[in-house]
C-alpha cells in the first residue's frame, strides 16, 4: 500500500497533468493540419486522366493509392499524438519537480520557524500571566496586561495555525465541520481589536454585523481570520501610514457580516488602489507578493496571512476570494457554513 501524497506532491501532479494535457492539445491541432494538408494534396494531384495516357521512353511511374496515403498520414497523426503525450508527461513531471522540491522547503522553514516561536512565546504569556496576578486591581498596568495577554493568545494561536498549515501538527489536518462559533460577537471583537492600529494608519474603521449567527468553526480560527483581513485592509488602504494622528482619519475599511443562504458571509473593503503586481486569484497562495504598497510606514507582507486565512477557511467547510478589486479600492469575501 502506497504512502499518501502531500499536498505539495499531489499539486505537483496537477500542474504535471496540466502540461501535458496542452501538449496534447498542440500536438492533435498540428497533426489534423498534417492529415488535412495531405487530402488536400491527393485531391489536388489525383488526376484520372493520367492514368489513361501511355508512358514516356524512361518514364517511371509509382501510383499511390489515395485511400492507403491518407490511412497512412492518420497513423502517423495518431502515432505523433501518442509519442508526444507520453514524452510530454515525463518531461513536464521532471520539469515540476523542483517546484515540489522548493514547496517542500517553505513548508518546512514554516514549521521550523513556528516551533522556534511556540515556545518564547508560550514563556511571555506565562510572565504576562503572572505580571496580571502582581498588579492589584483597578490600577491603568492592569488593563494594559490584560491586553497583552489576548495579544500573546493570538500569537500562539497564529503560530498553531502556522503548524498546522505546513502539516506538522498531527490531527490538525482534517477537514470537516468544526465546533460552533458566535460569528457575530467574534467578527465584532476581532474588527474592534484593530481599530487602534487603523486609527494610528489614518484609517476610519466602520464595522456593521448582523446579530446571532452562529458558525461551524472554530472560534479562534476565525478570529484570525477576520484579524488577517481587516489588518490586510488597512495596510493597503488609503489612510496616512506614517501620520500618527488618530483625528484625520483619510481611509476607510468597511467590515460587514451577513447571512446569505446558509452561510455567513464576511466583506471586508478597502479603498486602496487595488491588487496590483499578482493575479487576484493568486493572492491566497502561499508566500504570494502583491505590488510594494506606496505609503510611507506601510508593512510589506510576507505572503502568509491571507494564505492561513484560506487554509482555515476551507478546513471548515467555507472559503475565501477576492469579490472585486481595482483603483477605487479591493473587497475580501469570506464565507463560513452557518450552524444548523
Amino acid at each position: 500500500m502506497s504512502a499518501p501524497k502531500s499536498p505539495d506532491e499531489l499539486r505537483v501532479r496537477r500542474t504535471s497533468t496540466r502540461m501535458t494535457r496542452q501538449i496534447g492539445l498542440a500536438t492533435v491541432a498540428v497533426s489534423l493540419l498534417f492529415v488535412a494538408a495531405v487530402v488536400v494534396m491527393v485531391i489536388l494531384q489525383s488526376r484520372p486522366a493520367e492514368l489513361n495516357e501511355p508512358a514516356r521512353p524512361g518514364e517511371v511511374r509509382i501510383h499511390l493509392s489515395a485511400a492507403k496515403t491518407v490511412g497512412l498520414s492518420i497513423g502517423v497523426a495518431v502515432a505523433a499524438v501518442v509519442y508526444a503525450l507520453v514524452i510530454g508527461r515525463v518531461v513536464s513531471r521532471r520539469a515540476v519537480r523542483p517546484l515540489a522540491d522548493a514547496l517542500e522547503l517553505q513548508r518546512r522553514f514554516v514549521a521550523d520557524a513556528s516551533h522556534e516561536l511556540r515556545t518564547p512565546l508560550t514563556v511571555l504569556d506565562a510572565r504576562v500571566q503572572m505580571l496580571q496576578r502582581e498588579l492589584a486591581e483597578g490600577q491603568p498596568a492592569g488593563e494594559t496586561a490584560s491586553a497583552l495577554r489576548q495579544d500573546t493568545g493570538r500569537l500562539i494561536g497564529v503560530v498553531n495555525d502556522l503548524l498546522a498549515v505546513s502539516g506538522d501538527d498531527s490531527g490538525e489536518g482534517a477537514r470537516g465541520p468544526g465546533p460552533v462559533a458566535d460569528a457575530s460577537q467574534i467578527v465584532t471583537s476581532s474588527a474592534e481589536s484593530m481599530r487602534v492600529l487603523a486609527e494610528q494608519r489614518g484609517v476610519s474603521l466602520v464595522i456593521d454585523v448582523e446579530p446571532d449567527l452562529e458558525v461551524r468553526m472554530p472560534p479562534a480560527g476565525l478570529g484570525r481570520c477576520v484579524t488577517a483581513l481587516v489588518d490586510n485592509a488597512i495596510n493597503h488602504g488609503s489612510g496616512d501610514h506614517s501620520s500618527g494622528d488618530h483625528g484625520s482619519a483619510r481611509g476607510r475599511v468597511e467590515v460587514q457580516l451577513a447571512r446569505d443562504d446558509g452561510r455567513a458571509v464576511m466583506t471586508v473593503s478597502d479603498d486602496g488602489p487595488g491588487i496590483r503586481g499578482v493575479a487576484p486569484d493568486r493572492v491566497f497562495d502561499r508566500f504570494a507578493h502583491t505590488e510594494p504598497v506606496d505609503q510611507p510606514g506601510a508593512r510589506q507582507s510576507l505572503g502568509i496571512g491571507l494564505a492561513l486565512v484560506q487554509e482555515l477557511a476551507t478546513r471548515s467547510g467555507g472559503g475565501v476570494k477576492v469579490a472585486s478589486t481595482g483603483p477605487d479600492g479591493t473587497v475580501m469575501e469570506l464565507t463560513v457554513p452557518l450552524a444548523q
